[in-house]
């Protein structure tokens, strides 16, 4: 299976791409930074440098010709304000959509946060807040597309400590968790294994549930 992974530096981004190349998948990331390309191939993955902020759908489907999935866990980062936000968090997450359909790509997984299915509440620091609605607004854009077998993925507050393999994943509510960035790549890399969960928006905490049988019982 060849798989393109757009923030293919990111933290869970790099965890998923070393966890498909460990299992003979063909990986490949896309970074905005020639100087990012080292941490990709040492995870197993192909660099592709593109800037998904100001590149076009047809540049950026060129690189998903021939692939069987797109993931997109790109983000604007720490630090970044509500206008990176929106060009990061949403609107390059539409484009990275329109370039799948446009390179015939059909599955697709995006990496959301939980309570992006809900206005923040009041008093909620602007930026988080715009981080939220952002991702809420590319999730919309994302299960609206007939032309896309999409799986949303939400996880609770993310963390590095070591995975334990073992999560609560629901198309419900989880409630509130934490979830490891390990557990999290490891959900979306069997995610992409699991065909039913296509047509899915998936919530993920930490739990007790193997992440294979998780998986299972979510699928369609």
């Amino acid at each position: 299976m060849r798989i393109v992974i757009a923030g293919g530096h990111g933290q869970i981004a790099l965890r998923l791409e070393r966890l498909l190349a460990g299992r003979g998948d063909e990986v490949a990331g896309i970074v905005r930074r020639a100087g990012q390309a080292g941490d990709l191939l040492a995870a197993g993955a192909e660099p592709v440098v593109a800037d998904l902020e100001t590149a076009s759908v047809a540049d950026v489907a060129r690189h998903l010709e021939g692939a069987d999935a797109a993931v997109f866990a790109a983000g604007a980062g720490p630090g970044s304000g509500v206008e990176r936000k929106d060009t990061v968090d949403r609107a390059a997450a539409a484009l990275f959509a329109d370039a799948a359909e446009a390179a015939g790509v059909r599955r697709f997984l995006i990496v959301s946060s939980m309570g992006a299915d809900r206005e923040p509440q009041p008093g909620t620091d602007p930026v988080f807040a715009a981080y939220l609605r952002a991702k809420g607004a590319a999730d919309a854009d994302v299960r609206s597309r007939a032309g896309l077998d999409w799986t949303v993925l939400r996880p609770g507050r993310l963390t590095n400590e070591t995975g334990t393999g073992r999560v609560a994943l629901s198309a419900g509510s989880t409630g509130r968790g934490d979830v490891s960035r390990d557990d999290v790549a490891a959900v979306l890399a069997a995610l992409l294994e699991e065909p039913g969960t296509a047509g899915r928006t998936l919530e993920l905490i930490g739990g007790d549930t193997p992440v294979a049988e998780a998986v299972k019982a979510v699928a369609g």
